[in-house]
């Protein structure tokens, strides 16, 4: 039981963030940045999956690791439809949906796909995805756009935000839903949350412009 791993892959617009976990303990990560030209080939993000897989299994046999041990592949979540917090299994449908955002294009939505291709060739693997971009904890007046027409909408870097933000907590002894605090992301998109009680009851759009200018 202690030799079973926990393999994490994080794409990114500008990285793909690769780690493994044996129980609490990482034991490998990597920052792999992709340049422009080797992106830019590509007409489809989704086109990006073998060679982000790829990168992923060359950086995993450099660091030697027994891929037969790896049993839960963890993958950030894409553009689905509107989700709680959480975690969830990969399935056919929320495949579909990664390939076929009726939301839009963004490396997030790699990271189920390739967690479920890693699962299917490792025997008893499981893929999730965690805390995807789409979780929507909004209150009511933070849809509020000023026009009738346009509703705001809950799309950040909530797997980030949601980490730090226990991860805050847990250094001063306190409890994540408790507290209320403003979390920003800064890479290659930039969101700002504000977290109330465990729940981000509002934040900028990262997907469609709404908010600060990124790098």
């Amino acid at each position: 039981m202690d030799k079973l791993l926990v393999l994490a892959i994080n794409p990114g617009s500008t990285s793909t963030k690769v780690a493994v976990y044996q129980q609490n303990k990482q034991i490998f990560q990597k920052t792999i940045c992709h340049d422009c030209d080797s992106l830019e080939k590509f007409e489809k993000i989704t086109d990006q999956f073998q060679f982000r897989k790829n990168i992923i299994m060359e950086e995993l046999d450099k660091a030697s690791i027994n891929k037969d041990n790896i049993k839960i592949i963890v993958g950030r979540g894409g553009l689905l439809k509107p989700v709680s917090s959480g975690i969830y299994e990969v399935n056919e449908r929320m495949k579909e949906d990664l390939r076929n955002s009726p939301i839009g294009e963004h490396a997030s939505n790699l990271g189920g796909l390739i967690a479920d291709d890693f699962a299917k060739s490792i025997d008893g693997a499981r893929a999730y995805i965690a805390d995807p971009v789409v979780v929507d904890e909004l209150q009511d007046v933070a849809r509020l756009s000023g026009h009738p027409l346009i509703e705001r909408r809950s799309i950040f870097h909530a797997l980030n935000q949601k980490a730090i933000a226990r991860h805050h907590a847990s250094s001063i002894s306190m409890e994540y839903e408790e507290m209320n605090l403003i979390v920003i992301h800064m890479g290659g998109g930039i969101t700002v949350g504000a977290h109330y009680k465990g729940h981000v009851i509002d934040v900028n759009n990262g997907l469609d412009g709404d908010g600060p200018y990124t790098p």
